[in-house]
């Protein structure tokens, strides 16, 4: 077989979401094939074509988990529940060590480390130094990759049954402490690049057991559910159980899922991965099997914007036009997407939303795991509202009717969604400056790459950078806010499904949007201002029937984070389909500052804030601490259907990179941007036009079943 010459050039092997810098400076691969595969390739998707393509046998049977004795030592007094309902946020996309490819990563931190850094408490990287949080968060899943869970951390550890495997032994130790640098990348790339495909023909020929691989999975599984129990706190912190689903069209396609459960006493004895079924169809009748056993959960898709257009498509996996029953299946097992991420954000793309100066937020324009573009239509949440209420006018019913998150997506079990202390998301290979990409390469490290990988280096500005990995590209995001009664598992899931819940790129800014014929501005400063709200229009995630008469109010409320920057517009995003053309428009609605909107462009006048490149400081005395205001839509229509969601901006602040440079003493990096504003998005209010007020989408239906089951603990 040729050898092929790979200097110069850099492989990416995605594990579970995130690039790998596999490092083909080192020299040889086998074949053009080998290096097809892991330049351009998904390479969790990939190996099904370089193994067996079997399903693996999935065991479907619900249990209450064997957790063992848990001991808490929750001593807080629950607090009560406010019927207002209070701000929580939380981070439901987390991966710890028993995530194959975080593992491969340095990751050896596991889900209780994952739940005490949540809490507050400081976890290690993989490279040595601390993660902590500011403050602790409110709820937060670990939602490791079902696809071979705990198998590769099996394989390094030499004490498990697995670990004798000979597929195992080049896995060994892999993590160990005299093991974890910079030079271990393109090691670490390529022992996993062998390892699934390895495991996947070795389960085809017999010379694996199924059950040794299952086995591994399923007390994985255990110990997740058992880590979650024991830092459950009902009223003071929420933990819920959860996987992610790993799948991706033929194509290359993102369409990933975490899969987050009401409760943890009854629960399926293994989760179900992309080895059982490729199609996300698949994902959704185990999900409606599980319910019918009193077994209730949801599904979160996440990174769109990396699907190549399939993640939101018109016709379902067989190529067929979507029908109702497709529509109500999709809507009652996936209330809820993830707008914003490590990898990015989904909201709208320039090239769909020519018109919005926003558009360009954290744009990662690729294929999740390679280097290939990614098709925009099809991969942007705000298209998919307007091409869902063009099926409804169509008489089909609506199967992108969903609310918003966001998530971290970390891979090193501890959320990075802050702007000055990012420490990016894949462990060994993005946890410093140099390594993503932020800041030029020096020292050895540097000499060797420019000596013996001279393609690895690309020049801006005179100055070297590593390339190719797509990490500079990332963001310090997301988190998820949600309003509910209570911070327990079951307040909060009832949140996730009737869709009061909103997204922001990572500070905690409290967004509040109601709708209804009875809001006006008169209510602003009443002290029940939210009774009032609540009892005469309806929340984010809602429907809002026409009336024969009178135009809805659309009331906004929105707080800074207390750590973060000022607030500098409010705006509420509008999507409608006329004569069968979509449309959109942005409002901005209220303005920081003492300023007001112009009325012929809806824009507010620049508030003049500022950011000091040198050190990053921030204007003092430019934004607001609140915005709030009861608009009214100027373009109303009675007769039109029409979306609205609210997104917010805060004051500019430097980029992640931006921070890099001036810790490092260096020039920011000049094709990356300086300067960013961080935001939050709320989930849509749809608005029923008269003709069809009679025909309101009813409320999600897995929401009712939910809710009148037992409450799952």
């Amino acid at each position: 077989m040729k050898n092929t010459l790979i200097a110069g050039v850099v492989g990416v092997v995605l594990l579970g979401g995130a690039y790998l810098l596999a490092a083909p400076y080192i020299g040889m691969l086998s074949d053009g094939a080998e290096l097809q595969r892991l330049l351009s390739d998904d390479g969790q998707q990939n190996i099904l074509r370089t193994g067996s393509n079997e399903p693996l046998p999935l065991d479907d049977s619900v249990a209450a988990p064997d957790t063992g004795a848990i001991i808490k030592s929750h001593t807080q007094i629950r607090p009560s529940a406010n019927p207002e309902r209070n701000a929580y946020f939380g981070d439901l996309h987390v991966h710890t060590a028993y995530s194959m490819d975080a593992y491969a990563f340095g990751t050896t931190t596991t889900p209780d480390d994952a739940y005490r850094f949540a809490t507050g408490e400081a976890i290690p990287h993989p490279l040595g130094f601390e993660m902590k949080l500011s403050r602790p968060l409110d709820f937060y899943g670990v939602t490791d990759h079902a696809m071979f869970l705990g198998l590769v951390r099996a394989a390094g550890d030499t004490s498990t049954e697995f670990s004798e495997h000979p597929v195992a032994k080049p896995i060994h130790n892999l993590n160990a402490p005299d093991n974890k640098g910079w030079e271990t990348r393109l090691k670490r790339s390529l022992l996993f690049a062998n390892f699934v495909p390895n495991v996947r023909n070795g389960l085809a020929d017999g010379s694996i057991d199924q059950e040794a691989v299952t086995s591994v999975a399923k007390s994985t599984w255990q110990d997740i559910i058992r880590s979650a129990e024991k830092f459950n706190n009902p009223g003071q912190f929420t933990t819920f159980v959860g996987f992610e689903y790993t799948s991706s069209s033929d194509d290359f396609g993102n369409l990933h899922r975490n899969v987050i459960f009401a409760g943890a006493d009854k629960l399926p004895v293994e989760p179900f991965s992309r080895f059982h079924s490729q199609n996300p169809e698949g994902l959704w009748d185990w999900m409606d099997g599980l319910r019918e056993r009193g077994v209730e959960s949801l599904a979160i898709p996440h990174n769109p914007n990396g699907s190549n257009g399939q993640m939101f498509k018109l016709v379902d996996w067989a190529g067929d036009p979507m029908d109702d029953a497709y529509a109500e299946q999709r809507m009652r097992n996936e209330p809820l997407v993830e707008i914003t991420q490590v990898k990015g954000t989904s909201d709208t793309h320039p090239a769909l939303s020519p018109n919005d100066e926003w558009a360009d937020h954290e744009i990662v324009s690729y294929r999740v795991a390679t280097v290939l573009d990614s098709e925009v239509n099809g991969s942007y949440v705000r298209q998919a509202y307007l091409r869902g209420m063009a099926m409804e006018e169509e008489g089909t019913t609506n199967p992108y009717k969903f609310g918003l998150i966001g998530s971290s997506d970390t891979h090193v079990s501890a959320s990075s969604v802050n702007e000055e202390n990012y420490w990016s998301k894949v462990g060994l290979f993005d946890g410093n400056a140099e390594g993503r990409g932020s800041v030029p390469v020096t020292g050895f490290q540097g000499t060797f790459l420019k000596t013996a990988a001279a393609g690895l280096i690309t020049q801006v500005e005179g100055r070297d950078y590593l390339r190719g990995t797509g990490f500079e590209a990332w963001s310090a995001s997301g988190l998820t806010g949600v309003w509910a009664e209570e911070n327990t598992r079951e307040s909060i899931y009832a949140a996730f499904r009737r869709k009061e819940t909103f997204a922001t790129s990572g500070p905690r800014m409290k967004v509040r949007f109601f709708a209804g014929y009875g809001l006006s501005p008169e209510m602003l400063n009443a002290a029940d201002l939210v009774t009032q709200a609540y009892a005469g229009g309806v929340s984010m995630g809602g429907d809002l029937a026409s009336e024969t008469e009178g135009q809805p109010g659309f009331l906004v409320w929105a707080v800074k984070d207390p750590e973060g920057s000022p607030l500098q517009r409010a705006q509420i995003i509008k999507g409608y389909v006329k004569n069968g053309e979509p449309s959109e428009q942005v409002y901005d609605v209220a303005c920081s500052d003492g300023l007001e909107p112009d009325p012929a462009t809806h824009r507010c006048p620049d508030n003049g804030a500022q950011v000091n490149l040198a050190d990053c400081s921030i204007s003092a005395d430019r934004g607001a601490d609140q915005l709030m205001t009861v608009w009214r839509d100027p373009d109303f229509d009675p007769d039109q259907d029409a979306f609205y969601y609210v997104r917010v901006l805060e004051n500019p602040k430097c980029r992640w990179s931006t921070w890099d440079a001036v810790k490092t003493g260096v020039e920011p990096r000049a094709d990356l941007k300086t300067t960013l504003q961080d935001r939050a998005w709320s989930s849509p209010i749809w608005y029923k036009a008269v003709a069809a007020a009679e025909d309101v989408t009813p409320k999600d239906p897995g929401a009712e079943e939910a809710l009148q089951e037992e409450p799952l603990r």
